[in-house]
């Protein structure tokens, strides 16, 4: 990628040094410094740091805002985005689900939170549209490998610290320390007062919760045909609705209106309204049928899997859900563990195997599960869900976990088309006219 800049000895920047030229300069970042000699030899006239680029591009032009956490990036940021647009605001939003901007897919899934030079270049975008706001997720990775290097936040938000990624972290230490390590300057904060694992300058720190007291505190709530309840602000009380469903999903939507409310001149009331607006994020509790009831979710960690099914603690589930290959295998048995504490029914089969054994990895699942009279077992990914829709039964949910609103399934490194909610249709289907 090159991004064209003016005014400049350069014509370009990029951070690829097999593109430099005697028009370009180089962005040396973390994961780049090792081709810096590489760019010189391909003629680069300057070399800038991310902090000097951010300069240069002038962007301070847009407000950020910084999500990370475990789980509910997607969710929070996706509120945030949808709440500014109804509060009339142009803003993008960068995340899992891809590039956004004023309500407009612009490009499809890459890596939560890309390179520098990319997430500098959605943002140049953002700004030539009018967009006042960029909305961001940060991963755990981009903290550590510094792709978010030079970026000024106007808010930082903390969602939660539960386990993942330790196949790159090591251990559940290094993953704290390094999500903590985004709060460690005086930019604002927003902080979920409920995570115990929260460690951050106490600087320009706000928090939001329910448990414990805080900033912004949840008084009351309800997760009845939705979510609703009384936000406490000081001395001021609000109230919201949405038809978001789940307990987990109460603190995405307090830390999504704290924000709004943190960055925006809005009073809290009008933030809260936009709430009704806001149907939910693809494959996130996303139902796929009413009748029979079927979810999918992209719940794929221990902690992820025991929200949505504790949501769900009402019903009689029948839960179908795999692991990932190449990838944390501590959380394995875990995620069987939970899965077996609430489920009527466990369906494990496969994920995204990738370049791993998926009977190995399955092994791997059951051995968190004590009681396997209630386990079926299918490598097939489609045989599974089709097991679980067959056997399903009365009021029964069947919730499909993992892969959310993923359209492939890795195999090795091949992309092979599967989305779990396409599946479920074709199925249905096929049992509805087995009945003519």
């Amino acid at each position: 990628m090159k991004v064209e800049i003016f005014n400049q000895s350069y014509q370009y920047i990029t951070e690829n040094s097999s593109l430099c030229d005697e028009q370009c300069a180089y962005l040396l970042t973390k994961q780049n410094e090792k081709y810096k000699e590489d760019a010189l030899e391909h003629g680069v006239i300057a070399v800038l740091t991310p902090d000097q680029c951010w300069k240069l591009l002038e962007l301070d032009r847009i407000k950020v805002i910084g999500i990370t956490g475990t789980n509910g990036k997607t969710t929070t940021a996706s509120t945030i985005y949808s709440m500014l647009l109804d509060l009339g605001y142009k803003c993008a939003m960068q995340g899992t689900r891809g590039f956004f901007m004023n309500d407009e897919a612009v490009e499809g899934k890459t890596l939560t939170t890309p390179t520098v030079l990319n997430t500098y270049a959605h943002m140049l975008h953002a700004i030539n549209a009018g967009c006042k706001y960029f909305i961001m997720e940060v991963s755990s990775h981009a903290i550590e490998q510094e792709r978010i290097a030079g970026i000024n936040f106007d808010l930082k938000v903390l969602t939660n610290i539960t386990q993942d990624h330790l196949d790159y972290h090591k251990s559940i230490e290094e993953y704290i320390r390094i999500k903590n390590l985004f709060f460690t300057d005086e930019s604002k904060k927003l902080i979920n007062k409920d995570e115990s694992r929260a460690q951050f300058n106490f600087k320009n720190a706000y928090t939001y919760g329910v448990e414990n007291p805080a900033t912004y505190k949840i008084l009351a709530y309800s997760l009845n045909d939705g979510i609703g309840g009384i936000l406490k602000h000081f001395e001021e009380h609000i109230t919201f609705a949405t038809s978001l469903h789940g307990f987990f999903n109460l603190y995405n939507i307090t830390a999504a209106m704290a924000a709004v409310h943190l960055v925006t001149n809005d009073s809290l009331e009008k933030i809260a309204d936009t709430l009704e607006n806001f149907g939910g994020v693809s494959g996130r509790m996303e139902v796929v049928s009413e009748s029979p009831l079927v979810i999918v979710d992209f719940a794929h960690t221990p902690d992820g899997m025991e929200q949505v099914l504790n949501a769900l603690k009402e019903k009689e589930v029948l839960v179908v859900f795999g692991a990932g290959g190449d990838r944390d295998r501590t959380k394995r048995p875990l995620m069987g563990r939970i899965a077996s504490m609430y489920a009527k029914k466990v369906y494990v089969t496969s994920d995204n195997p990738r370049f791993e054994d998926p009977d190995v990895i399955i092994i791997e699942i059951l051995a968190g599960i004590e009681d396997k009279s209630k386990v079926f077992v299918d490598v097939n990914r489609r045989t599974a869900i089709s097991q679980a829709l067959h056997d399903r039964s009365g009021d029964e949910v069947v919730l499909i976990l993992g892969k959310g609103d993923e359209t492939s399934q890795i195999i090795y490194d091949q992309y092979l088309p599967f989305d779990d909610r396409v599946v479920v249709r074709e199925i249905l289907a096929s049992l509805e006219q087995s009945k003519l």
